[in-house]
């Protein structure tokens, strides 16, 4: 380790409040992660007719929190997905590697579906 900090101070505006955060995954990701959380707050805000600015906060982290479980959830139905169709590749592979003749077998189909 070095001992250096990478990491900066970047000053995000959310709800109307100033924030300076420090980080290392760099200012325009930084902007961009704090302009999501202000919209899904101020969507929580206009929408739900809340004028207290934690109880849109809560209603925007737990919309976020749906959306990051929805997203594992698709992660994890394409990684079987695409473990499957790896797998039955791998076995084709081996097939034609032994010389065996797929000229009979369905071919792989490579679409994803979801």
């Amino acid at each position: 380790m070095s001992g250096k900090d990478d990491s900066s101070l970047v000053r995000v505006t959310i709800f109307g409040e100033e924030y300076q955060i420090r980080t290392d995954l760099g200012k325009e990701y930084t902007l961009g992660c704090a302009k999501y959380v202000d919209d899904a707050i101020q969507e929580a805000h206009v929408r739900g007719h809340i004028a207290e600015p934690h109880r849109a906060a809560i209603l925007a982290a737990l919309k976020i929190t749906d959306e990051l479980f929805k997203s594992r959830e698709d992660v994890d139905k394409l990684s079987e997905v695409v473990q499957l169709r790896v797998s039955e590749l791998a076995k084709q592979l081996e097939a034609v590697a032994k010389g065996d003749d797929l000229s009979s077998r369905e071919p792989l189909e490579l679409t994803l579906d979801m």
